[in-house]
């Protein structure tokens, strides 16, 4: 009888984890190779699986495709290595278990390894090597990302007609990514053609079962249910999953009477939890009917702090709009960072914007100083958040700080990468890009964590994202543009320009888009300032004209400075003729040349006012 023949009739046990019997062993390297290097190992812990209950076992094969083997130089043995999976559990299995070939999610490593269409062609690579070794069936676990799951059990569907198992991980009871309910998502896999849905991973049975409660039975696919053996606890550098399998015993009953017919574990479990499943399952036939609890929805009230001032991209529409970058000290001596805030506030400037640790080098943080300066002097600040040093837990929370603060304008932008920085040993995060804090971001305004669960309160961000008019192909920088808008941007701020002509190009590029734009202007301190930013800073260019008039005022201080006006000065009458918006960037805290672009900026305004009075 075949796997779904099988589940027609009776509950199947699954088997439990692989990398933690593994890594109990001493294996802290790649787990999938060991089936190349040790198969004895892998074939170990199959047998143990299978005399502990188990008649469904999976391949050692979860992260055996071309991207997660590159980590290790092994991106060249994918076919050897799911090969010789399939190989040795066969010969663990016997007749005695079914084997299906495990293909885990990729979700996370896009900025490591590559495009969507890389990881489509990663997927099939795996799939086909499984599929020629004869598996039973597939099971896809682990899927934080429904899209990716989506994607890929639609090219398995069409490439073979075995059994597919999907399974999901949500971030919380009942809830995956984005906000996805349960229900929605397994039906979703039912209708794209899994013959078994169900959920595994970071969730140990309690939350699960409470999460099953919700869904009701397939119409035609079978549950499946993998749990952890707990949370897990860090300790020493590892992670520790507590050891009580004798709780699997009622749990497999819990899951039965959910109508689950697949029963194994993920993290952290061991043949000792897989026999307790045995265990309690033991005598139980499949139920066949449920009834399933409404879900509750939840409440979101809109926010109740009130804006004192105009949202940006929306005084950007109706006049000249100017926002001044004041990077926070990399010391914890304010005074002068105050004074520039007051300075350029006298001079009449819209916002302060304050950069999130830029260039990777630390700084005070900016979230603070942005307080400090809206109740102190009165101005909006203009929060950039970076992508680079918070999680996706450590983002939320300060969301939720600057909503709490009152801050409400955010600059979304991937961030620069720790090497380019004081610290170049730090860790780059990166759990999200810059697309994706935006999605996250506009999730937040309609009162939602990424996990779905209700923050009772909607923010009330206004989303500003970064544009690169430098980039040596400017339809692809649009795009991203694009991309962006549609996730919710509402306005943008440019990259520093240097070359009037750019602006121009930039304005007939962006004609169709509508959101307003900041052009980025940032005065040069000296010709060693020129080289630097030309030459080193990503994402800026000069012109081999600016350099050179830089070079040629480099005899003084005050020589630089005013050429330095001049050049600025002529970028800003380019800029006022296609945009409102002025972005000023400013260098070193030099904010005296700020304050004199922006009062020339008001000297225009004022003139051409003028103008138009004695017209009339």
């Amino acid at each position: 009888m075949n796997l779904l023949g099988s589940l027609q009739e009776r509950i199947l046990i699954g088997d439990g984890a692989m990398g933690t019997i593994l890594y109990a062993n001493g294996v802290d390297r790649c787990f999938e190779e060991l089936n190349i290097t040790h198969p004895e190992q892998v074939y170990n812990v199959h047998k143990a699986y299978i005399e502990a209950g188990a008649n469904v076992i999976q391949t050692n094969t979860y992260g055996a495709n071309y991207s997660k083997l590159a980590r290790y130089g092994l991106e060249e043995k994918v076919k050897k290595i799911n090969a010789e999976a399939v190989k040795i559990a066969k010969k663990a299995a016997g007749d005695k278990a079914f084997v299906i070939g495990n293909i885990g999610g990729i979700h996370g490593t896009q900025t490591l390894f590559g495009t969507d269409e890389e990881i489509k062609r990663g997927f099939r690579e795996q799939l086909y090597c499984l599929l020629l070794e004869g598996v039973d069936g597939l099971i896809l676990e682990t899927y934080y990302n429904l899209d990716e799951l989506t994607t890929v059990l639609k090219i398995a569907r069409e490439e073979t007609d075995i059994p597919i198992i999907t399974n999901v991980s949500m971030h919380e009871a009942g809830i995956l990514e984005n906000g996805i309910r349960l229900p929605n998502a397994l039906e979703t896999l039912e209708q794209l053609g899994a013959d078994v849905v169900g959920i595994n991973c970071r969730l140990g049975p309690h939350h699960m079962i409470q999460s099953l409660r919700e869904v009701p039975l397939p119409k035609k696919a079978f549950l499946a249910a993998y749990p952890n053996a707990s949370l897990p606890e860090y300790r020493d550098g590892k992670l520790f999953y507590e050891n009580k399998p004798f709780y699997f015993e009622s749990s497999a009953r819990d899951f039965r009477n959910q109508g689950v017919r697949l029963i194994g574990g993920c993290c952290g479990t061991t043949p000792d939890h897989i026999r307790a499943i045995a265990k309690g399952i033991e005598g139980l036939s499949p139920l066949t009917e449920k009834k399933v609890l409404p879900r509750k929805r939840p409440v979101v009230e809109t926010s109740s702090r009130t804006r004192q001032a105009k949202p940006l991209h929306e005084i950007v529409k109706e006049r000249t709009s100017i926002i001044v970058e004041l990077d926070t000290p990399k010391h914890l001596d304010i005074t002068k960072y105050l004074e520039g805030a007051r300075k350029l506030k006298e001079a009449g400037v819209d916002a302060i914007t304050l950069a999130d640790n830029s260039l990777a080098s630390p700084r005070i943080c900016n979230a603070s100083i942005a307080s400090i300066i809206k109740r102190k002097i009165g101005i909006t600040p203009l929060v950039h958040i970076a992508c680079r040093d918070r999680n996706l837990i450590g983002l939320q929370s300060h969301l939720m700080g600057l909503h709490t603060s009152g801050i409400h304008e955010i600059l979304a932008i991937t961030g620069d990468p720790s090497k380019l920085g004081d610290f170049p040993g730090a860790t780059s995060v990166f759990d999200v890009n810059s697309f994706q804090l935006v999605q996250l971001i506009r999730q937040f305004n309609n009162g939602m964590l990424t996990s779905g669960r209700t923050l009772k309160h909607s923010t009330s961000f206004n989303i500003a994202v970064a544009c690169n008019p430098n980039a040596n192909r400017l339809e692809i920088e649009v795009k991203r543009l694009e991309k962006k808008i549609a996730n919710g941007a509402n306005y943008v701020l440019t990259q520093p320009i240097y070359c009037s002509e750019k602006i121009i190009e930039l304005k007939e590029a962006t004609k169709h888009l509508d959101v307003p734009i900041y052009i980025g202007i940032m005065p040069l301190t000296s010709t060693q300032n020129a080289e630097f930013l030309h030459n080193e800073v990503p994402g800026i260019k000069l012109t081999d004209e600016v350099r050179e008039r830089m070079r040629a005022a480099s005899g003084s201080r005050e020589q630089s400075a005013a050429e330095s006006i001049q050049i600025s000065k002529e970028l800003v009458d380019t800029a006022l003729e296609h945009f409102n918006g002025i972005y000023f960037i400013t260098p070193f805290m030099r904010y005296e040349l700020i304050v004199a672009l922006v009062d020339y900026i008001h000297q225009k305004e004022e003139e051409a006012s003028q103008e138009k009075t004695l017209v009339y």
